[in-house]
């Protein structure tokens, strides 16, 4: 099995294998693998006759056998071809890949792009794929808890490629990660997004300019609020859960969400021997610049208040989806959760 940049190091030698399989739940990197071999493993001028894309869902009686005829097929041009199978997942009928397996033509690449899953690698087709010279890529969706490191890599990833030297406020990978969630193309094309919108001479990625360029914005958003309520800025707190209330952007369920990792985390903190940045970020699974905002809300909230801040969560996250609440809007619930977890 082999990951992305493994795969596309290996393209960039012209190591080539027979088949790909590119699947799992992330799409993203299916898409960045796939996107690299049409756009680079072949000349222009081969392109035409010897590259072709397919559909899962276009290959009649949902069946690989189509494409695996084409990649049987010799190179007009006399060089490699490319076959390219977006959306396998559609595909029922996989037994002439099994025959394409034990003989496939060598100057032939073979794509298969399974997304949203993975094929049922109890099936003999799929076990010998590897067994056969294959490569396997199995694209996890991460966990929601990996995004802020994963945003906070790729943004130094492509200032690095740009040659462009800019500190980054710590807050903003895990904002984009609790806007955006784990959607890594929504991700992607927000952090291009951001730093195309970089003016000359930017020296810092901050909220502000997160703000400009993706629209979260830096006075209405979930760190405010708990900062709010660590600081006990009752005034404050209301200000940013009515502007919740109102927006499509912040539905309640997933603020609450955020929200309730942050005090489920806090009673962890409570019972950690070691309160030292370098013992608590792992074990929360945070920035250590993020520590410091845990050690002011323990000051504020006792392990006791926390316990019960977690059970009004769980009762005003049953009320938003309407369990025991025939009429209560957003904005009534959000004015309830404050009073309660600053009272």
């Amino acid at each position: 099995m082999q990951k992305a940049d493994e795969i596309i190091r290996n393209l960039e030698r012209k190591q080539y294998a027979p088949v790909y399989m590119l699947c799992g739940e992330e799409s993203y990197y299916i898409d960045m693998v796939s996107a690299y071999m049409e756009e680079h493993i072949l000349d222009e001028a081969s392109k035409a006759f010897d590259q072709m894309v397919l559909y899962g869902k276009d290959l009649p009686g949902a069946d690989i056998a189509p494409a695996i005829a084409n990649a049987r097929g010799f190179a007009m041009m006399g060089g490699m071809k490319l076959i390219i199978v977006r959306e396998a997942q559609t595909v029922k009928k996989w037994d002439a890949l099994a025959l394409y397996l034990d003989n496939p033509q060598p100057t032939t690449i073979l794509v298969i792009c399974y997304k949203y899953g993975n094929p049922d690698k109890r099936l003999s087709v799929f076990k010998n794929i590897e067994k056969k010279g294959g490569v396997w890529m199995q694209s996890d969706r991460l966990r929601d808890y990996q995004m802020p490191a994963w945003i906070r890599d790729y943004m130094q990833q492509r200032l690095s490629a740009l040659s462009r030297k800019v500190d980054m406020d710590p807050k903003v990978p895990q904002m984009l990660a609790d806007y955006l969630g784990a959607d890594m193309s929504a991700v992607v094309g927000a952090v291009d997004k951001l730093i195309v919108g970089m003016p000359d001479g930017c020296t810092k990625i901050d909220m502000a300019l997160v703000e400009r360029n993706v629209g979260i914005s830096k006075d209405y958003n979930v760190f405010e609020l708990q900062d709010a309520l660590i600081k006990s800025d009752v005034l404050r707190a209301h200000r940013i859960t009515q502007y919740f209330a109102s927006s499509k952007d912040h539905p309640m369920v997933k603020e609450l969400g955020i929200l309730y990792n942050f005090f489920a985390n806090l009673m962890l903190y409570h019972y950690l021997p070691d309160k030292s940045e370098r013992a608590v970020a792992p074990v929360l699974g945070i920035s250590p610049f993020f520590v410091k905002d845990y050690a002011a809300a323990a000051r504020r909230f006792s392990a006791g208040k926390t316990f019960h801040i977690i059970g009004y969560f769980r009762e005003i996250d049953a009320r938003s989806k309407g369990v025991n609440n025939p009429s209560a809007k957003d904005a009534d619930l959000w004015k309830e959760l404050i009073y309660k977890i600053l009272h």
